[in-house]
């Protein structure tokens, strides 16, 4: 599912670049060229975000090297990477304490839906133009288009900006794109 929602994601990206765009050292924005999607992944003791280079035009190649555990780190990582700790030490031995990497991607993605979680608000990393909280998909009554009541998966999302860069109404524009791709998935197809 987090596959697909990346793919999603970033042809909703292709259509709304500032939605893609950054401001990383406090001064000057940056509208990216490439749509570098990370993906906040758990692990033991804390969390990574690897980040799919080109997720626009290479998702299917990244899955299916994925599955068959050929990827290798140059394919879904970027060169600068934080490591921060919850006590406030830069050394990669942290890991056990709640070691927190953060990858250069363009676009984060955080999907906790897998672990039954319905909604949640992400924050922002370093560098980052926009991270998306995603939910899980629950089945929902609602109106149908001939005005009769029936059954919906739907989920919930939601979008932290850096506002300096990404305006409200842009964000609402791409999670309208969003949602018109996820509900006629024919280009999500792999």
């Amino acid at each position: 599912m987090t596959a697909l929602l990346a793919k999603a994601t970033a042809l909703a990206l292709v259509k709304h670049p500032v939605v893609n765009s950054s401001c990383r050292d406090g001064k000057s924005f940056t509208y990216n060229s490439s749509i570098n999607i990370a993906v906040a992944v758990a692990i033991d003791g804390g969390l990574i975000t690897p980040v799919l280079q080109d997720a626009d035009k290479k998702v299917k190649e990244l899955v299916d090297k994925a599955r068959a555990k050929q990827l290798q780190p140059h394919e879904y990582n970027t060169v600068k990477c934080y490591i921060m700790g919850n006590r406030g030490k830069w050394k990669f031995s942290m890991l056990p304490f709640l070691i927190r990497i953060f990858c250069f991607g363009t676009f984060t993605l955080s999907n906790l839906g897998m672990f039954g979680v319905d909604r949640f608000d992400a924050i922002l990393p370093p560098g980052t133009g926009a991270i998306m909280a995603v939910g899980a998909s629950e089945p929902t009554v609602v109106a149908t288009k001939d005005g009769r009541i029936g059954m919906k998966s739907q989920m919930q999302v939601n979008v932290t900006a850096d506002h300096r860069v990404i305006y409200g109404a842009d964000l609402a524009s791409f999670l309208q794109t969003l949602a018109k791709i996820i509900e006629d998935p024919k280009d999500l197809t792999f």
